[in-house]
């Protein structure tokens, strides 16, 4: 069956994709000129590129010609064939795909080398980028994979797919429109696995607001995956005072309409009590986890909050759920869960240090 796709610039167009521009995605026409390698063109470059090396002796051309047989993809073909070529790629992509390796902080200088051919340098900063973002490095998988354009590598669908991903983990609405855009119209022969997911990425940015709870939500779990790879730093600790201040804001906006004598949190204010019609304030509630403000029930400080995050690794466990139990009352269930996991793996990470 064929499936026609609306391209997500017309969708900007039409307001359907809120947030985006659809200047912004301007780009000339292509429609299907990207094309993946057929495995003979591959193979042809492959062998050219492997004895340019020196290395092409007989033992390594019969585990060239193996590789070539197997059934795996065509890019793991290729970046087999780079590593067999040079023992520098070799070790590169060895130490990326070790679950256990440190993520990489930065992309290897030898796919910015000018000195090396083009096949290699892009297609190995395809196979590099693909590995990172498998394993959720979305910075240094997007920093791999802009080396080099889609034209240039010989699976233009899993670079634009891969790129995609991270850029959509990333929360870069406008980059990812503007991948998922080129995938959907410019790779005909895409996988339609690679198809359906980015229509589902595209589905899923048409959702985001970044004023809802659940902008709180994604940004907490871009925290999640970045503490899960041990970047505590500047970067995360700003993401986490955002998600600290818009929480606070979310507060004080339920709080004054409770104040104004409207229904909060479906009747119940931040508190956990209902604003009466007189506009005063509901009954104080507990305040044992530090996390309410004795000015003014319900009133969360931002900087109580923020020391909430910072030591909740060292919270007692009834601490914990009596705090969690302030910070979530009268939210919705997915919102409320959603928090409950962030903090959760928060003090997973901090007792890591």
């Amino acid at each position: 069956m064929t499936r026609y796709w609306i391209p997500l610039a017309i969708s900007a167009a039409l307001g359907l994709v809120p947030g985006v521009n659809a200047a912004d995605l301007t780009r000339p026409a292509r429609f299907g000129t990207l094309e993946v390698a057929s495995v003979e063109t591959a193979q042809a470059q492959a062998a050219a590129w492997l004895k340019t090396t020196g290395l092409a002796d007989a033992a390594v051309m019969a585990k060239f010609d193996q590789l070539w047989k197997a059934d795996v993809p065509l890019l793991d073909k290729v970046v087999g064939t780079l590593e067999l070529g040079d023992p520098a790629a070799a070790k590169l992509m060895g130490e990326a795909r070790d679950p256990l390796a440190p993520a990489p902080m930065a992309a290897p200088a030898i796919l910015k080398d000018q000195s090396r051919p083009l096949f290699f340098r892009a297609n190995l900063a395809l196979g590099y980028g693909r590995v990172l973002s498998n394993r959720s490095v979305h910075e240094e998988a997007l920093e791999a994979l802009k080396v080099v354009p889609a034209e240039q590598v010989i699976d233009p669908a899993a670079y634009l797919f891969h790129r995609a991903i991270s850029e959509h983990a990333m929360l870069n609405k406008g980059a990812a429109i503007v991948t998922i855009n080129r995938l959907l119209d410019d790779v005909a022969t895409a996988p339609e696995r690679y198809r359906t997911l980015a229509a589902l990425m595209a589905l899923d940015i048409h959702t985001w607001n970044e004023k809802d709870l659940n902008a709180i939500a994604r940004k907490m779990k871009n925290v999640e995956r970045r503490l899960d790879l041990s970047r505590g730093g500047p970067v995360t600790q700003k993401i986490q005072k955002d998600i600290v201040a818009r929480l606070d804001e979310m507060i004080k906006e339920l709080e004054n309409q409770c104040k104004g004598g409207g229904q909060c949190n479906g009747g119940n204010c931040p508190g956990g009590g209902s604003g009466p019609p007189n506009g005063n304030n509901p009954s104080s509630p507990a305040t044992e986890s530090g996390i309410a403000n004795a000015g003014g029930p319900g009133t969360v400080e931002k900087a109580k909050l923020k020391n909430l995050v910072e030591q909740w690794g060292n919270l007692p466990p009834r601490e914990q759920a009596r705090a969690l139990q302030e910070l979530t009352q009268g939210m919705d269930p997915r919102h409320r869960e959603s928090i409950e996991n962030y903090f959760r793996n928060l003090a997973v990470a901090q007792n890591r240090k």
